[in-house]
């Protein structure tokens, strides 16, 4: 428990507005996606580095964990308070300081919404490319810590591909600034690709220079409908041999179709299974590509190819995708979602795996997400009242874990391992790697006192609560 005199320094310094104890906002901000409820001691609102310089200090004098949080969207669990302590909420440094159009960078405080940065810069004739599905909610500080993916990271990357540099406060309250605003740099150890995807672990971002590319000339949007997931998985296999790379190429399967159509009022024609393909770039490029998709697509099986007309279609067809992980929650109360990637020419296998998975544990398993990179969204959905359930559930989860390390691949693409990957973490690093990231985490922070217990297996955690 927090000691009365350090609520009171915390209020001193930051201001009564901006450091809050009431268990209204220790409730508030003790979950995540996940679920999971941890309360806090406090939730503090810095407005500038010098103010996160402030709690973490005070947070190594006193002893009390300081916990980064954007918009709370995560789903490993990376923002819980899991030991007490403050939760140290980003959402007050939300400017867009400066969009530089000369050199294609732009400048932002991790608060700033990712939807909002992407629709500036648009205006403007830039392109950010980074797009988790949660775009209208989540934030630029979430993103880099989490190093965020989406449905255009096939052709563009992840977050990590945008992040130029960063100003940082490491949790001994020092201030520091990483990378360089020039389009490359190699001076010393790259901590800004360090501090990317750290989970809020080694430092609090305050501040990002994001990397811009100019905004495509054409953009083409396709629905192939498919019987079955495996004719859709094969389709995916034919587009990444035949070289083309798209912007976008979602999957579907017939349980989230289902579930859409009812969620959403949808009507996607109860398919097997669905792709959703985009490709961009240069006008002439994009139709051509279009139809070589549609011909490959028709060879592995579609009953139907079809390309929106408008952009009120295309935003019709994102909206069936986009409202994906709210529908799911129809299936089972508990969803567990995980992110396996395994490498692309292995899409089919994984597909089938997951199948057999579902069949022999006898779980519902739902499967959207990435198929262009080979990034699948599983989710295994439960009803944690029935206990048995419950039990064949989790076994699914490893069942899953080891299907995606045997195919060459890893146990998050994207949601990273925050406390509930934890302890599947030796599944795929050796003692020796864990070994080398505890000591790197020991350096950053020798007072254990930013985001502990995440990420390595092992460590208790306190003050757990039920799910609100």
């Amino acid at each position: 428990m927090m000691k009365a005199s350090v609520k009171n320094e915390l209020k001193r310094f930051l201001g009564s507005e901006n450091a809050s104890f009431s268990d209204e906002d220790r409730l508030c901000y003790g979950y995540d996606a996940t679920g999971e409820l941890f309360r806090p001691d406090g939730v503090v609102f810095p407005r500038d580095a010098g103010d996160v310089a402030f709690v973490l200090k005070t947070a190594c004098a006193e002893g009390f964990a300081v916990v980064p949080r954007g918009a709370g969207s995560g789903f490993t669990g990376g923002s819980l308070p899991v030991r007490g302590g403050v939760v140290l909420s980003t959402e007050r440094m939300n400017r867009i300081v400066e969009v530089d159009e000369a050199n294609l960078t732009a400048l932002v405080e991790p608060g700033v919404v990712t939807g909002e940065l992407q629709d500036r810069v648009e205006a403007l004739g830039l392109f950010y490319p980074p797009d988790p599905t949660s775009l209208k909610f989540c934030t630029i500080g979430g993103n880099i810590a989490e190093c965020a993916g989406g449905p255009r990271a096939v052709k563009y990357g992840v977050t990590r591909d945008y992040v130029l540099g960063l100003e940082a406060v490491l949790p001994t309250g020092e201030i520091i600034e990483t990378g360089t605003a020039a389009a490359k740099g190699v001076v010393g150890y790259d901590l800004t690709r360090l501090l990317v995807g750290s989970e809020g672990t080694l430092g609090v971002v305050t501040g990002a220079r994001l990397r811009l590319v100019p905004r495509p000339l054409a953009l083409k949007t396709l629905r192939a409908v498919f019987a079955d997931v495996a004719c859709a998985a094969s389709a995916v296999a034919e587009i990444t041999g035949a070289r083309i790379v798209p912007c976008t190429l979602e999957l579907m399967d017939g349980e989230c179709i289902r579930c859409v159509e009812e969620y959403a009022g949808l009507d996607l024609g109860g398919a097997g299974a669905m792709l959703l393909i985009e490709v961009d770039g240069a006008a002439e490029a994009v139709e051509g590509e279009a139809a070589r998709i549609a011909e490959l697509c028709r060879a592995a099986g579609a009953v139907e190819v079809r390309a929106a007309a408008d952009g009120a279609e295309r935003r019709e067809l994102w909206k069936a995708r986009r409202a994906m992980s709210p529908a799911l929650s129809r299936l089972r109360p508990r969803k567990i979602n995980e992110d396996v990637v395994v490498p692309r020419a292995r899409i089919v296998e994984l597909v089938d795996g997951v199948r057999e998975v579902a069949g022999r544990r006898e779980v519902l398993i739902a499967c959207f997400g990435h198929a262009g990179d080979g990034n699948i969204h599983v989710n295994v959905m439960i009803d944690d009242s029935d206990a048995d359930e419950a039990a064949r559930g989790e076994a699914a989860v490893r069942d899953v874990f080891e299907l995606a390390l045997r195919l060459g691949g890893t146990i998050s693409g994207e949601h990273g391992i925050g406390t509930s990957k934890a302890p599947y973490l030796s599944m795929e690093l050796s003692a020796e790697v864990v070994a080398l990231m505890k000591r790197i985490k020991a350096a950053f922070d020798p007072m254990g006192v930013l985001n502990p217990g995440k990420v390595f297996p092992g460590e208790a955690a306190a003050g757990r609560a039920a799910s609100p």
